[in-house]
């Protein structure tokens, strides 16, 4: 489905655990999902101009832009990254995006969410760092597993349909009200 549909583009059907002898968290097709990997730009949250962190009024200023092989988030907090994949959800398939157990092991989090029917766009992923310490994640190298659910009937209204507010996304999108 993914190769036939353009569901996941770049799309790796086997699973890629080094590159040019270099050991890699690993990303591409997996028994059940997909392991994505997140691009070399990054949103690093700093509480430098001491804001409020507010969904509906979101302060850009909030973060500081990197990009680079790997990201440092700074401890107890978060940075924003996006996938390198671009996808293209079916009508009838409902995805789950899942963190990977070797983030996880290190206090490294990845927010769970949907990527609903008929939305498309790149993923913005949250990267939550729950350790008293620097953590680092790598981009072009896997760090989430997205799972597909794939229903017999198609939904009665998609994200599509419902013109949602990150239908399209590319690069990393901040909160929008």
């Amino acid at each position: 489905m993914a190769e036939e549909c353009g569901l996941i583009e770049p799309f790796e059907p086997g699973q890629v655990r080094e590159r040019e002898g270099r050991k890699l968290v690993s990303y591409g097709t997996s028994s059940y999902g997909y392991d994505v990997r997140c691009a070399d730009e990054f949103k690093i949250f700093t509480n430098i101009n001491s804001a409020i962190v507010d969904p509906k009024h979101f302060d850009q200023n909030s973060f500081v832009d990197f990009k680079g092989e790997a990201c440092i988030i700074p401890p107890n907090s978060f940075a924003l990254a996006r996938t390198v994949e671009y996808f293209r959800i079916p009508r009838n398939v409902l995805t789950i995006c899942l963190g990977k157990s070797t983030y996880a092991r290190c206090g490294i989090i990845v927010n769970v969410t949907p990527l609903e029917p008929e939305w498309e766009g790149h993923v913005t992923l949250e990267f939550s760092n729950t350790t008293p310490l620097p953590a680092r994640i790598y981009a072009n190298e896997g760090v989430a597993q997205f799972l597909f659910l794939e229903s017999d009937e198609e939904c009665e209204t998609s994200y599509a349909d419902r013109a949602g507010k990150y239908q399209g996304q590319r690069g990393v999108t901040l909160p929008k009200a």
